[in-house]
C-alpha cells in the first residue's frame, strides 16, 4: 500500500506527467458539462419515462456509451457510438477492401489517413442517427399521450441534426486530444468517464436498501454477499484479461556482416480475449434491433411484438441466442484481425520457427489450433461476464417456456432464479469489461512513464496487459 501511495505521488512530481493528467482530468470535466445541456425543444421528463418503459431496447446501448446523455437528450446524446460504429465498419473493410488494407501496411502515413475517413464516416452515422431519433421522437407519445417535442417540424428536425451531430463530432476532437496531449486512450476514457459517473448512484441505492431493510432481516447478508460478488468478478476479469497462452519462438543464428544475430528464444503471446469487448457489443446491437423497430412502430403488429418480447432481456430465447452471437462474433472478430499464415510467413522470413513445428503451413496451423481453442475460451468467458448482472437484475424467465416445461419452472424452481434479485449490478457486462480494460490500459501507460524515468511503478513484479477499444 504505501508503494501504492509513493507512485501516486510520483506521478505529480514529474512535470510532463502532471501536465498529462490534469489536462486529461480537465477535457474529461468538459465532457462531463454537456451532461447538464438539453437539446432544444425536448420535453425531458416524458422522455426519461419512456426509456424506463423500453428498457432493453437499443436505446440502452446507446445510452450506455453516451454516459446517461441520451436517456435526457443532451447535446452529446450520441456520445462516442458514432466513432465506435464506423472504426469497427473501417475495420471490417479492410479486410474487404484492398485500398485500405494497404493503408494499414504503409505506417503512420497509412493510419493517418484510415483516422481521416473514421471521421467523416462519423460524422456521416451521426447525421443519419439524428435524423432518425428526430423523427422518431416526433411520431411517439409519452405514457399519458404528452407530447415528447414541443414543436415538431422541419425546424426541429435541423435543430437537433445540427445539434447531435456537432456533439458527436465534440466528443471525437475531444477523445483525440486526450490521446495525443493526455494519458491513455481518450476515447476509452471517454466511455468510462461516462460508465463510472453512475457509481455514485449504485452506491445510493445499496445505502437505501440498507436503510429499508428491503429483503428483510437478511437484507445485511445479501449486501455483503452482493459487494463481494461484484469485487470477485471485477477481480476475474482482471485475470482473464491478463491471461495469454505463450507460444515459443527459436530464431536461428544468422551471420550479418561480423555480427551474429539470432539465436534467442523469445514467445508470442496470444490473448484469452483477443476480440474485447467487440463480440458483446455486436451482439446487444443485434438483439436489440427487434424491439426499437416495434418501438418505432408503436407496437402495431403483434406477431413483430412478440418476437420483440421474446428478445427482451431476461428471457430464454434472447439468452441462447446471445451466448451463440458472443461466441460467433468471438471468432469472427478474431479471424479478422489476426492472421496465422502471414505470421507463420513472417516468422520463416527471419528465421524463426515453433520447436518441433515444421515451419510454414505446420506453423500456420499449430498457430491456428491454438487460436480457436482461446477464442472459444474467450468468448464462454465474455457470455458469463455478461449474463450475470442481467441475471441480477431481471433473472432468467424459464417459466415464460411454452407449454408444461414453463409451468414446471413456474411451480419448482426459485423466484430469484426467475426473477432476478432485482438489484442494480452498477455496470451492465459490456460496461463492466471496459471499465476493467480501461483502468488497466490507464495504469498501464503511467506505469510505463514512471519506469521510463526511473521512478517506482505501481507494481514491483509482473506486466499490467491492457486492450484497445474501436
Amino acid at each position: 500500500m504505501n508503494q501504492f501511495f509513493e507512485a501516486f505521488a510520483n506521478m505529480f512530481r514529474i512535470p510532463d506527467l502532471r501536465k498529462r493528467i490534469l489536462f486529461t482530468l480537465g477535457i474529461l470535466a468538459v465532457y462531463r458539462l454537456g451532461a447538464f445541456l438539453p437539446t432544444p425543444g425536448i420535453n425531458t421528463d416524458v422522455l426519461t419515462q419512456l426509456f424506463q418503459q423500453n428498457q432493453g431496447s437499443v436505446l440502452g446501448i446507446i445510452d450506455l456509451f453516451s454516459g446517461g446523455n441520451f436517456r435526457r437528450l443532451t447535446i452529446f446524446a450520441l456520445g462516442i457510438m458514432p466513432y465506435i460504429t464506423a472504426s469497427i465498419i473501417l475495420q471490417l473493410m479492410t479486410v474487404a477492401w484492398p485500398y485500405l488494407e494497404r493503408l494499414q501496411k504503409e505506417g503512420e502515413l497509412g493510419r493517418r489517413k484510415i483516422t481521416q475517413y473514421t471521421r467523416y464516416l462519423t460524422i456521416l452515422l451521426s447525421i443519419l442517427q439524428s435524423l432518425s431519433i428526430a423523427f422518431t421522437l416526433q411520431r411517439q407519445q409519452g405514457p399519458n399521450g404528452s407530447a415528447l417535442v414541443y414543436n415538431p417540424g422541419m425546424g426541429f428536425t435541423l435543430m437537433t441534426i445540427l445539434t447531435l451531430t456537432t456533439g458527436s463530432a465534440f466528443i471525437m476532437w475531444l477523445g483525440e486530444q486526450i490521446s495525443e496531449r493526455g494519458v491513455g486512450n481518450g476515447m476509452s476514457l471517454i466511455i468510462f468517464a461516462g460508465i463510472v459517473v453512475g457509481l455514485p448512484r449504485g452506491i445510493f441505492d445499496l445505502w437505501t436498501k440498507a436503510s429499508t431493510q428491503q429483503w428483510g432481516p437478511f437484507t445485511g447478508l445479501a449486501l455483503i454477499l452482493l459487494v463481494a460478488l461484484m469485487l470477485v468478478v471485477i477481480g476475474f476479469i482482471v485475470f482473464v484479461e491478463g491471461g495469454q497462452r505463450r507460444i515459443p519462438v527459436q530464431y536461428a543464428k544468422r551471420v550479418v556482416g561480423r555480427r551474429v544475430m539470432g539465436g534467442q528464444m523469445t514467445y508470442l503471446p496470444l490473448r484469452v480475449n483477443a476480440g474485447g469487448v467487440i463480440p458483446p457489443i455486436f451482439a446487444s446491437s443485434l438483439l436489440t434491433f427487434p424491439g426499437t423497430i416495434d418501438l418505432v412502430m408503436q407496437k402495431r403488429f403483434p406477431s413483430f411484438d412478440r418476437l420483440a418480447r421474446a428478445l427482451s432481456w431476461g428471457e430464454p430465447l434472447y439468452t441462447l441466442i446471445y451466448v451463440l452471437l458472443i461466441i460467433l462474433f468471438a471468432f469472427f472478430y478474431v479471424g479478422i484481425v489476426f492472421n496465422p499464415t502471414e505470421l507463420a510467413d513472417n516468422m520463416r522470413k527471419y528465421g524463426g520457427f515453433v520447436p518441433g513445428i515444421r515451419p510454414g503451413r505446420n506453423t500456420s496451423e499449430h498457430i491456428n489450433r491454438i487460436l480457436r481453442r482461446l477464442t472459444f475460451v474467450g468468448g464462454v468467458y465474455l457470455a458469463a461476464v455478461c449474463l450475470l448482472p442481467e441475471w441480477m437484475i431481471a433473472g432468467i424467465h424459464l417459466h415464460h417456456l411454452p407449454g408444461a416445461l414453463g409451468a414446471w419452472f413456474d411451480n419448482h424452481m426459485w423466484r430469484f432464479v426467475l426473477e432476478g434479485l432485482n438489484v442494480s449490478f452498477y455496470f451492465g457486462g459490456t460496461s463492466l469489461l471496459i471499465v476493467v480494460g480501461v483502468a488497466m490500459d490507464t495504469v498501464q501507460q503511467i506505469e510505463a512513464q514512471l519506469v521510463m524515468r526511473n521512478y517506482e511503478g505501481f507494481v514491483k513484479k509482473g506486466k499490467l496487459r491492457s486492450r484497445r477499444y474501436a
